[in-house]
């Protein structure tokens, strides 16, 4: 049959084609070696790698990438790197792979790498742990149930890699260099002492849909990562219908009239470089409403932008006082807004508890992407 017509796809030495040939056989890929001097394979030359001609596309795509289907013996371990950085941590639900998909689309477009992190919960240890006769008994119990846990988590994590790989293989998401992190811990914790270890330039996260938000909105991870990490936060929640950074069209920025607004407009633009998209500014009120200066200020942060970030074009609308969140919601449908941000000043522990940030309240009801720069 024409399908099976075999066709030569490198020209090697003996070593580097048959290392080609078995990475290609490890994605699904079947190859043979022609030209092989059977007398002495290991000094021959030019050896051909030849497969199915049917299954060239997805062999070109592993070749060109290599580096990303190759067997990475440090997998797991933080590499040191001049490539930016965007870390997704992940629980491998259906959410934690769209998050992923956009981060490989911002990856891509930043030239960075990913590093996948995912961190679980040893549930021996919230035990409680005498000094007794047992205490040796009860340190080994809680490590082999944290062996057992690991062990899961890389088989588990080796089932997700080997999803986006078959993905860019099928051309579904771009080629991007990644690994991965797996470790013990609680998971918001793990994630600020990695972005601390690592200073990725961004960090790309899933959340559940505004419907199913509420329900663990206390203690979720996302809203602590939020109050404590010193990069940006985008979060991704599994409702959402984009899966790319060009199918942002407009972008509610909500401004404190702050010098911190314009670094986060900077950010914004960075991580949207060259991509058309409106941008309204939106100022929350007083308990009085606007005045004139806080109209006179928005004005003149519309005027800044429109001379400093030509991509973008910009406009500004109100919140009226009173029910902010209904006024939100009003906002983003008359906008036809696809993705909120906003500067997030860091606050003490008890001013969080009682007075909940307007990004908290944001990451409870929007259903769209949601982009944090702490300031």
């Amino acid at each position: 049959m024409e399908e099976d017509r075999l066709i030569t796809v490198a020209i090697h030495t003996y070593d580097h084609a048959v290392a080609l040939k078995n990475m290609l056989e490890r994605e699904g890929v079947a190859a043979v070696l022609h030209n092989v001097n059977l007398s002495t394979p290991v000094v021959s030359s030019g050896v051909r790698v030849r497969i199915k001609e049917a299954d060239l596309p997805q062999a070109l795509r592993i070749i060109e990438n290599s580096e990303i289907f190759a067997i990475d013996k440090d997998c797991g371990k933080a590499k040191e790197s001049n490539e930016p950085l965007i870390l997704v941590p992940v629980d491998f639900s259906d959410y934690s792979m769209k998050a992923t998909v956009m981060a490989f689309d911002v990856a891509y477009r930043h030239k960075a790498r990913i590093m996948l992190l995912h961190s679980f919960i040893n549930p021996a240890l919230s035990k409680r742990v005498q000094l007794t006769d047992s205490f040796s008994f009860e340190l080994a119990e809680t490590q082999e149930v944290g062996n057992a846990l690991m062990r899961a988590a890389r088989v588990t994590m080796d089932l997700f890699e080997s999803q986006l790989r078959q993905r860019i293989k099928n051309g579904e998401i771009p080629p991007v260099k990644f690994s991965n992190l797996i470790t013990e811990g609680v998971p918001e914790d793990v994630i600020n002492e990695t972005s601390k270890e690592l200073s990725p330039t961004l960090i790309v996260m899933g959340t559940r849909g505004a419907d199913r938000k509420e329900e663990e909105l206390i203690g979720s991870v996302t809203a602590e990562v939020l109050d404590s990490c010193k990069s940006p936060v985008f979060s991704i929640p599994e409702n959402i219908a984009l899966e790319r950074m060009t199918d942002v069209s407009h972008v509610l920025f909500f401004s404190n009239l702050e010098q911190e607004d314009l670094l986060a407009i900077e950010a914004i633009y960075r991580l949207f470089v060259n991509t058309p998209i409106e941008v309204t500014i939106v100022h929350i009120p007083g308990k009085k409403g606007l005045s004139a200066n806080d109209r006179r200020a928005i004005d003149s942060l519309v005027d800044y932008c429109h001379k400093h970030y030509p991509s973008f074009t910009f406009n500004s609308d109100e919140l009226a006082v009173g029910d902010i969140d209904a006024d939100y919601r009003r906002l983003a449908r008359e906008h036809k807004v696809n993705m909120v941000a906003l500067a997030n000043k860091k606050r003490n522990a008890f001013f969080r508890f009682f007075n909940p940030s307007l990004a908290h309240r944001l990451l409870l009801q929007a259903d769209v992407p949601m982009l944090v720069i702490p300031v």
